[in-house]
Formats: structure tokens, sequence, C-alpha cells
């Protein structure tokens, strides 16, 4: 028989649902667990962290993770990293980070990203969702096994609903029901339970691995409400590792082409080699950037103090200060007035930044929680809230950008202003420009810009029915309505004849709800092979078990054991071990019952000193 490890956890709590971080970076899940949330962490992991990167090979399943990330320097031509910059953006919103992209990203003729890996494409929502999935395993894994389907996640404040949408999207492909989608700073401060403890201003200073947020909340009797968030989709940690990349790329200028400086295994190394550096110099004065490829003969070493560093850096820190000053002039607020300043973010564990934030905001950062790991946390405290939990919070998030429409002369007319409590609706008046006039094109767009070329197009829709009246007199009513999500709903109504026509927003650079049904039913096509991959996965731990189990417990029965029964158990470890380096599911499920079969006596001689142990200095009456 095989050996089986019991982990029987006695807990009367059953989570109904989870809070996931999609980060940048790193992306993990927490719940709400014995009256608190906390990280979901497989057993002797120190942390609950997934790196948020994906490795495509030719053949076989997609790599999520820690593997995948091994394979950055190897395969860089197809390790996928920070997707989240490309999530419901256009190819001309991120012409700045495809120069650090190893793998080709274009654009479809819907305005869709996709990326290129062995003669195949990928939307950034499909990627998502493979790191989603992975998260999502892992931690119904490490709960011992319950399907968890329900999900709050959280997405960057400055997120607009094009790329809030995008990530409903990867989480539906994920198979996730997602409750909520909340902003990262508004997670942090439940994370640490400022809508408990304080009363008053809050900046909650978000500086992850591709994203800053700066949101600022006002708690008071009950109500979490956010005042202001601003923010940079293009500025973190991966900002602060390129500028050291530059200094090691330096270095390699006299002696490499450009063509060999481009190199994508030089130019991922280098990213390696800097974030080292950079995590070496939050702690000491001084580190080294040390960059090795042996296949290329590369070895450069090169010191980097802290003060180097931090002037090199300065301009990065600079820009978020600015953006902390837009948020307080929207909120109407001095720094002095803010009363609590949260860090989040793993970027925010360098000195640099610490020292700029409490110079600015003239007090001393909350730093107590892990700065990776708290929104995680404070998205598991929206998720109980959303399942029936006792906290007594009211959560009111603010739209991040104006919302409006275009009209005659590309102007724009805003109908929902920007940090405005959500959800929320407002309905504006609009009228025919010419006579006889049967039908008005609406153009909703999100931004700031007095011209609606200069801001970014939501969706369009048409209004057909209008009565042919002189220019001015048909009365159109059209109402907008953003909900607890951030999704925008549109809908025009003439009046007079009743005839309506509405919008539920699909992002410009967004999937189609038949593209999302489409990737679901390729997932049910390929569903076989999915199974097999997934069985294979399962046997190889299955067999590790079975291994670990059988090494422990052998030497102690092996001399009672004849030698035929040693040398079977010999053979089938060997073979066990071998095939668990495979991931042919038959020759795994072989050797899985070969080894059972084997180890049948050795089973039956420690059941045998079980029981002996179990009885001795008994009597018949005893037992």
């Amino acid at each position: 028989m095989g050996y089986i490890e019991l982990n029987v956890l006695n807990n009367n709590e059953s989570p109904l649902a989870m809070g996931i971080d999609l980060g940048t970076t790193n992306s993990l899940a927490a719940v709400w667990k014995e009256g608190r949330p906390v990280v979901i962490k497989p057993d002797g992991a120190p942390s609950g962290s997934v790196p948020s990167v994906i490795h495509l090979p030719e053949r076989g399943e997609a790599v999520v993770g820690h593997k995948a990330r091994e394979q950055a320097i190897v395969d860089p031509r197809h390790t996928i990293f920070s997707i989240k910059r490309l999530m419901g953006r256009g190819l001309a919103d991120v012409q700045a980070d495809l120069t650090a992209f190893p793998f080709p990203v274009e654009e479809d003729a819907n305005g869709v990203l996709r990326v290129q890996a062995h003669g195949r494409e990928y939307t950034p929502e499909q990627l998502s969702s493979l790191i989603l999935m992975r998260v999502h395993d892992l931690a119904c894994r490490s709960m011992g096994g319950g399907e968890i389907t329900r999900a709050v996640i959280t997405v960057p404040a400055y997120f607009d609903d094009t790329q809030r949408q995008a990530t409903r999207d990867a989480a539906r492909l994920a198979g996730l029901d997602v409750m909520r989608i909340i902003n990262e700073p508004t997670a942090a401060s439940l994370a640490y339970g400022l809508d408990q403890s304080a009363t008053g201003k809050i900046a909650v200073y978000d500086l992850g691995g591709g994203t800053f947020d700066i949101s600022i909340l006002s708690i008071e009797e009950g109500v979490f409400r956010v005042l202001s968030t601003n923010g940079d989709t293009h500025l973190g940690g991966d900002d602060f590792d390129a500028a050291l990349v530059q200094l090691v790329l330096e270095r390699l200028d006299q002696r490499l082409s450009r063509e060999e400086l481009a190199d994508p295994a030089l130019q991922r190394a280098a990213r390696l080699a800097a974030e080292k550096c950079k995590h070496e110099l939050s702690a000491k004065p001084e580190a080294d950037l040390h960059l090795v490829l042996p296949d290329s003969g590369i070895n450069v070493r090169r010191n980097v103090t802290r003060e180097e560093f931090e002037a090199l850096v300065q301009p990065l820190v600079q820009r978020t200060l600015d953006a902390c000053r837009r948020a307080l002039s929207d909120a109407g607020l001095e720094p002095r007035e803010v009363s609590e300043v949260v860090l989040v973010g793993g970027s925010t564990r360098m000195p640099v930044v610490r020292k700029a934030v409490e110079d600015f905001f003239g007090r001393l950062p909350h730093t107590e929680l892990n700065p990776d790991e708290v929104v995680a946390l404070g998205a598991a405290v929206q998720a109980h809230i959303l399942t029936g939990g006792s906290r007594d919070l009211l959560l009111m998030d603010v739209t991040p950008l104006s919302l409006g429409l275009e009209t005659m002369g590309g102007a724009v007319a805003k109908v929902i202003a920007r940090n405005s409590t959500i959800p929320c609706q407002a309905t504006e008046g609009f009228t025919t420009y010419v006579d006889n006039q049967t039908g008005l094109d609406f153009n909703i767009v999100q931004g700031e810009r007095e011209l609606a070329s200069d801001c970014r197009s939501l969706g369009r829709f048409k209004l057909s029915g209008i009565p042919p009246l002189p220019a001015g007199m048909a009365r159109v009513a059209v109402r907008f309505h953003v909900d607890a999500d951030g999704l925008l709903k549109v809908t025009a109504r003439e009046e007079s004849t009743g005839a309506t026509a509405s919008i539920t927003v699909q992002p410009k650079h967004g999937l189609t709800d038949e593209q999302v049904e489409t990737m679901l039913a390729d997932s049910l096509t390929y569903a076989r092979e999915d199974f097999e991959a997934g069985r294979a996965a399962g046997l190889v731990t299955e067999l590790g078990t079975m291994i670990r189990a059988t090494e422990r417990n052998l030497p102690h029965v092996a001399d009672d054991l004849d030698p035929e029964a040693r040398a079977d158990i010999r053979d089938a470890l060997a073979e066990a071990k071998a095939a668990a380096e495979t991931h042919d599911a038959k020759r795994l499920q072989a050797a899985r019952d070969a080894l059972e079969q084997a180890t049948l006596p050795l089973a039956a001689l420690l059941m045998d000193q079980v029981a002996k142990k179990a009885l001795a200095g008994k009597s018949l009456t005893d037992v």
C-alpha cells in the first residue's frame, strides 16, 4: 500500500472568498481566518508570493511563478513579465514599456494587444488569467483542497475603466467570480484596520513593481471614503531597476555592439542583477552590481553606494511626490492635515523613499505590516465583509478620471467628474445639431482634457428613432451610471418618443464578450489535455509523498524484510524517482502502482510494529 500523509484541520471557519493582489511583479492571496486576514502560504514556504511571470514553452502547458522566473535568462523571448502594464492598453500607450520587453507585442485590428510566442498569440487578459489561476490553485491547495471561487481583486487606484474591465475579464477566464474590484491603497488601509482605529485623513503611498498610486482617504464614524487619487501607471520598482541597468550597460558599451547590448538574455540578466543590487542597498550602504553571462564571456562588477543610487533615482522619487501634491490639491488638503501615512509595495523598502515620504508629510509612515502583503490582506478584509462579515465598514471609492461625451466640434461635456464617489450616476440633456436629425452618435470619453482627441475613447453607440424636428428641439437625456466596481453603463432616451439606447462600456482595448466566450470555449476544447496535465501533476505530488514515506520508514524494518522484497522496493523507488521527472501520466501511474505493490510487505511490518507497541504491557482484559 502507498503512504498518504494526512493534514487534518479542525477549523469551524469556512472562508467563502479570498482577496487577491494581482501585482506587476508578484501576486498573492489572503483569506479571513480566526478573526483576522492572513496570507495563504504553502506549507513550509516563507512567503505566499507568486512571481507574476509566465514561461511559454514550445510544447506543454505554461509555467507560472518561481520556475517561470528561472527561465528569464535561459529563454527570455518566451518568458513574460510585467504583463499588468499591458492590461487594457493600446500599442500607443505602452511604447515606453516595449523597449524593456524581450518578447514581441503587437496590436490586432480591434486594438487588442497580443504577445507572440511559438507562433501563437496571447492577450494580456489570457496571460493574467494564468497568474490568477496559479495563485488561486496554490491558495486552495494550502487551505486543504476546498474550492474557493469568489474573490475580491485589487487594482491600482489610477487604473481607468478599460484596465479594470480587463482585470475582470482575466478573472473570468481564470474561472473566478469577482465580487468586487477595489483600489490597492484602499485595501492597504483596511489591512491596517485604520477604519476602526482612526478618524481623520489618511494618505496611502503605494509604490509597487510597475505602478505608483497615492490615495487620500477620509474615515469618520465608520464611513471609509476616498477623497482623491493620483498616480502613474508607468512608475515603479522596474524603473528604479532600469536606472541601475544603465550603469552596468555603460561598462559594456565599448565592448559590445548595439545588437549585442539589446540581446534579450543580456537585458534580462542585467535586470536581475540590478534588482539584487537594489535590494542590498536597502540594507547596506554599498553593494556590488554584478552581471555574469558565462556563455557570452561577460563578467562585470561595479560597486554602487547608496548615495550614488539615491542621486540616480531622485527624479523618480520626485515624480511620486508630484503626484502626492496633486492628490492633496484635489482633496483640498495640506500635507500637515494628513493624520496617518501608510506605505505599500515592495519598493517602499528603499530608505530614499521612506525618508522622502516622511519629510513630505511631516510624520513617520506606517511600516508595521509587510508591504508586499498588505494589499492582499486588505482585499481579504473586504471579501470577509462582502460574505457577511461583521466588521462595521462602509467603503466608498471614487472614479479616477472624469467621464463624458464628445460634442460637436470635438469638445468634451463632462458628465461625471473625477473623484466622484462610487457607485454614482448623473444625467445630462443633449439635443440635435441639424434640422430633421433622426439619430445621435455618442462617443464616451474618459480624461481631464477639453478635447475628445486628447482623452481616451471608451466606446461608441447610436440612438435612433428621434422625430425629425428642427435643430435643438429634440430632448435627449443621457444617463451615466458607475457601479461599485467602477464599471460604466450609459443610457440615452429621447423624451417625446421614449426611444432608448444603451451600452455597458466595452473598453476600446479590451476583449469583447464574444472573445471571452471563445477563450472559455477553447478551455473546454482542450479540457482533455488540461486534465492529463493536471493528472500528471497530481501523480508527481503523490509519488513524492510515497517516496519520502518509503525512504523514511524502510531503514527501521529493512532487516526484517526478505532480500527479494528489499530488491523490489529499491527497483520501484528508482523507477518512481525517474518517472517523477517526467510529465507522462501513464508512466507516473504505472510507477505509483508498482511502488504501492512493492511496499505492501513494508506496510505490513510497520502495522505489526504499531500494534505490538500499542499492546505492550496490556492484558487481554485491557484490550
